[in-house]
């Protein structure tokens, strides 16, 4: 198997291998993206090529922060079949097609998401493909994508982030009216997708996990990123993901959401509100019905031409969990610095604070809920998120070439409620006597690109315990280290 695993995803990158490409490698998590002008827009759906360039005063800024570039739809490795260069497709712009492989080992020495820290090595592959009909049955637009999830070598028991064998992530039917409100497109979507939404820290598309998120239900978009305003809104069922088996909707877990942008009033701040409703209703009186609603409030831009740049979220939950009622609050801020000069060097300093729950008797619960985003998002090694944490960070990242892009972090990580627990490791003193500094995280990563349809990508994390770490359970020094390939169809 392990062979297996390592021939099929190194063979197809020899296949692929050519010259150095023009352009810079994909990273899962970008932390920074440049600005897009009005007139360069990318030609993606939040700013398909269908459309005509916008008038000057609607404008474009991506947000540098850490992980909160948006997914292209269609996904970034597919292409219109016109754009490709294949001889005798140049008038298929109606349709969009695309294949990606990725193979991922992963070496994990004590890791504390486990009962004990052991050693465990492990591949992931993760095959998707997409295919999209536009333009030719307008209004009407059709999507589909495919993915095939698998794990081996691994010691333990395999889990539904990284398996989900032979099963479609999306699929489905858009009604799309050009210029249908203000002169913006009105998309309605129904069946399953996925979701990248708001600053992506609480619902995300999984850049990183082998198995993704998915969601059946009713979507709604008026306007597109590169628009002075836009909304979109969704109501939907939690997909159950199932390792070998199709995956069914949880009836009992739903999901709600509306969410806005709007540029207009500012060129040096962007400001996305949103709103987030999830329901579980069991019918297992064992599981306890929820009800928690988020009301958050995104912001970001540019100090005109200074190289600053800053990234701010607040949020705050409310509703039932249980008989108890439901309280939480979250915050996230991030202020950078890109530097003039060609290798695009960045330095950053953020911070994430996330309450917890002081009494897990009492009659109510404070611990934030990360909802649907992975731990993934915020650290390296997947042992913290955003519940019961203060997490200070430092960030650098550097493109010395074309071809090359870097990046490493230092983080430090503390309980925001002592008596609450370390909920990525299963850990809890309910007397507060361990004190609530956990450790603190390093990382590196590095991305070659050898040719348009290659990447490469390596890295290295370690974890440092701390005081809480050490005295409830087996503590040492965890060690993550994981090489992948990723092999696109197009370039």
């Amino acid at each position: 198997m392990v062979a297996l695993a390592i021939v099929h995803g190194w063979g197809l990158a020899l296949m692929s291998f050519g010259p150095s490409p023009a352009t810079s490698p994909v990273m899962e998590d970008e932390p920074s993206q440049p600005e897009v002008s009005p007139s360069a827009a990318p030609a993606t759906a939040a700013c398909p090529a269908d459309r005509p360039a916008p008038p000057q005063e609607r404008f474009f800024v991506a947000p540098r922060a850490w992980g909160t570039a948006l997914e292209a739809e269609p996904p970034d490795y597919a292409r219109r079949l016109d754009e490709t260069g294949i001889p005798g497709l140049e008038s298929m712009d109606w349709l969009e097609f695309g294949l990606e492989h990725r193979t991922r080992f992963e070496l994990r020495d004590d890791d504390y998401r486990r009962d004990a820290l052991v050693r465990d090595e492990q591949f992931l592959l993760r095959s998707r493909g997409y295919v999209g009909i536009r333009r030719i049955l307008d209004p009407l637009r059709l999507g589909l994508e495919f993915q095939d999830s698998r794990q081996f070598a691994s010691r333990f028991p395999e889990r539904p982030t990284d398996v989900n064998e032979a099963d479609f992530v999306q699929a489905f039917a858009e009604l799309y009216f050009d210029d249908a409100v203000a002169e913006r497109p009105l998309r309605l979507a129904a069946g399953r997708f996925t979701l990248d939404v708001a600053d992506r820290r609480l619902v995300n598309r999984n850049r990183w996990q082998n198995a993704m998120n998915t969601f059946d239900g009713f979507r709604l978009r008026l306007g597109e990123p590169r628009d002075d305003w836009q909304m979109e809104a969704f109501s939907t069922q939690v997909v159950d993901v199932r390792l070998r088996e199709f995956d069914r909707p949880d009836e009992e877990r739903r999901f709600h959401g509306l969410t806005a942008a709007w540029r207009r009033w500012s060129r040096i701040i962007t400001l996305q509100p949103y709103w987030f409703l999830l329901e579980e209703d069991r019918r297992d009186r064992a599981g306890a019905d929820r009800a928690i609603h988020t009301v958050g409030l995104h912001g970001y831009g540019l100090a005109g031409d200074s190289g600053l740049d800053y990234d701010f979220s607040v949020m705050a939950q409310y509703g039932e969990d249980g008989p108890r009622r439901h309280r939480a609050l979250a915050s996230y801020g991030e202020l950078g610095y890109t530097f003039a000069h060609p290798w695009k060097p960045r330095v950053a300093a953020a911070v994430v604070c996330a309450s917890g729950d002081g009494d897990p008797d009492d009659s109510l619960s404070e611990r934030f809920d990360r909802l649907f985003v992975t731990a993934r998002h915020w650290s390296t090694l997947s042992l913290f998120t955003i519940e019961n944490v203060i997490g200070p960070k430092l960030r650098a990242s550097v493109r010395p070439a074309r071809w090359l892009s870097c990046d490493a972090g230092c983080g430090v990580y503390w309980l925001a409620r002592d008596e609450d627990g370390w909920p990525m490791a299963g850990r809890r003193d309910p007397a507060g006597r361990s004190g609530s500094f956990v450790g603190q995280e390093l990382d590196v990563r590095l991305v070659f690109r050898l040719n348009p349809r290659v990447d490469v990508e390596t890295g290295y994390a370690c974890f440092l315990p701390g005081r809480f770490a050490r005295e409830t359970g087996p503590a040492d020094d965890s060690d993550f280290l994981y090489v992948q390939t990723t092999v696109r169809l197009f370039e």
